[in-house]
């Protein structure tokens, strides 16, 4: 006998890589009610003051609150993030609001801030949603106190419970640390907490900085920065750990990089430092620090896309499996000083690392013409 068909709706597949797919900029710089959807490769594209580097600050500034920095480290001039064409209210208060969703295990979470920059920095309010159902909501009560009020889902003998918190951190930050998940609604906060935190941990910053790349370094320098000034160490190390990558690096540098290359290496020099050459075969070697800007960033931003977490200077998660995280990468001016066919074999490199799903990229360009049809990636217009 045949049996029955069952009509229940399939269960939805979810991502097991915590990884945040939606940025709020609900009143932040120059955004007002700006919902930007991020894919495994985003780039957002515009002219000078379109707000496109508003974005990236905006998702480091939620990174660095999830890794747990205070909010004045993170903005020490809160008022320059404050929409121009806001008005202060009768007691001269004014700030910004922003948020974004982190797709995973939990579903998706939502995590919503609204910060007073003026006349004192402070976090007002924050929320953490999911699915509709709010498992963390916090609220200033009394603006002489420097604490907000908290309260979280416990849906055990207490349906909710209340305590004060800090007004400077991020309260979500906190909550592993105060909710010890005896009941199921406690355990739902809680992962949903984790899924955010990991998401927003997972983020690196990259910005090349080529006049810092071409003088030798130290040997010791095994992780990446974000300026890219020791480039040359973690060559070395990558060379030694991981000669696939390193195979594929050398042949993006081919790609990339003016005239013939053969190879690229490393060598000694003066006390205990090493400097990164270009092997071109019968012509000898040149020095990576002879190369153009355009040329040091390519290869700096080829490296950050052909590694992982632990070759790279960032608040690595390690107490989560890599097969858990995924990198997040934050380049702005990612097309800085590259030109069309540069700009396209980078972007058609990060297509390739970001499809893989253990690396995603939001990166800034110009107008976007050289990364515009690379697969997978998605380019938002802004100031059109």
């Amino acid at each position: 006998m045949t049996a029955p068909l069952s009509l229940r709706p399939p269960v939805p597949v979810r991502p097991h890589r915590p990884t945040v797919t939606e940025l709020r900029l609900s009143a932040f710089g120059p955004h007002r009610g700006a919902v930007f959807a991020l894919g495994p490769l985003t780039f957002f594209a515009g002219p000078s003051g379109s707000g496109k580097t508003t974005v990236l600050e905006m998702y480091d500034a939620l990174a660095r609150l999830g890794a747990g920095d205070v909010l004045d480290e993170v903005f020490p001039d809160p008022s320059a993030r404050v929409p121009e064409t806001a008005l202060p209210d009768e007691q001269g208060r004014r700030g910004f609001r922003i948020g974004c969703t982190v797709d995973g295990p939990a579903g998706p979470v939502r995590l919503d801030l609204a910060v007073q920059a003026e006349p004192e920095l402070r976090i007002v309010s924050e929320r953490l949603t999911c699915e509709g159902k709010e498992f963390l909501t916090t609220v200033l009560r009394d603006p002489r106190q420097r604490t907000v009020q908290a309260a979280w889902h416990t849906a055990g003998a207490v349906s909710v419970t209340r305590a004060p918190l800090p007004d400077d951190r991020l309260a979500t930050a906190l909550l592993p640390l105060r909710v010890a998940g005896r009941t199921e609604g406690e355990r739902q906060v809680l992962a949903a907490a984790e899924q955010v935190l990991v998401a927003l941990r997972s983020v690196y910053v990259c910005d090349p900085q080529p006049q810092r790349m071409r003088a030798p370094v130290p040997v010791e320098e095994a992780l990446l920065r974000r300026g890219c000034d020791n480039l040359a160490a973690v060559l070395r190390r990558t060379g030694k750990e991981c000669p696939i990558r390193y195979g594929l690096l050398v042949a993006a540098a081919k790609e990339g990089c003016a005239g013939r290359v053969e190879g690229l290496t490393t060598e000694d020099a003066v006390g205990r430092t090493v400097r990164a050459v270009l092997d071109r075969g019968a012509r000898g070697v040149t020095p990576v620090g002879r190369l153009g800007d355009g040329e040091l960033r390519y290869l700096a931003l080829a490296l950050v896309l052909l590694t992982g977490p632990e070759v790279l200077d960032m608040a690595y998660v390690a107490e989560v499996p890599d097969a858990f995280q995924a990198l997040a990468v934050l380049a702005d001016g990612f097309d800085r000083g590259l030109d069309a066919r540069q700009a396209r074999a980078l972007g058609e490199l990060a297509g390739r690392m970001c499809a893989r799903g253990h690396i995603r990229l939001i990166g800034t360009v110009s107008d976007g013409a050289g990364v515009r049809g690379v697969d997978g990636a998605a380019v938002v217009d802004l100031g059109v």
